[in-house]
């Protein structure tokens, strides 16, 4: 669904995870992929929708940090074409602090790919680019 003119487009409430079982499954059976800059975690849900979650410690960075990471990460996420019914969680190392947009986007993308959650990788990109 395109944004709508002037208002910035956001990832709806029903695309994140927010309770700690939710969390808890994902690490606990989801499959992992990891780079240096991030950890994925891909588990399947009982619905149609992916939710995503999103995970930056205190090795990361400060508070400012840590959330200008997340909300990345969270934009990335949103711009890319996923496969639904997944469970994702988005971890950020240390690493990730230094980072900017492009190189956080190329490096979701190769993760969820290789994890099989990615439908198609040229889309979001190419948009970007």
């Amino acid at each position: 669904m395109p944004p709508l003119a002037g208002l910035a487009a956001t990832m709806h409430r029903d695309q994140r995870l927010r309770r700690r079982k939710d969390f808890a499954a994902a690490y606990r059976k989801g499959r992992v992929q990891g780079n240096r800059l991030l950890v994925v975690r891909i588990n399947p849900n009982q619905s149609d929708i992916t939710r995503f979650g999103f995970v930056a410690g205190k090795v990361v960075g400060g508070a400012v940090v840590r959330n200008r990471v997340k909300r990345r990460l969270r934009e990335a996420a949103r711009a890319l074409d996923v496969t639904p019914g997944l469970d994702i969680v988005i971890g950020a190392r240390k690493a990730a602090a230094d980072a900017d947009f492009h190189v956080l986007t190329e490096a979701l993308a190769s993760l969820l790919e290789r994890g099989g959650a990615l439908q198609s990788r040229t889309g979001a990109l190419e948009e970007k680019a």
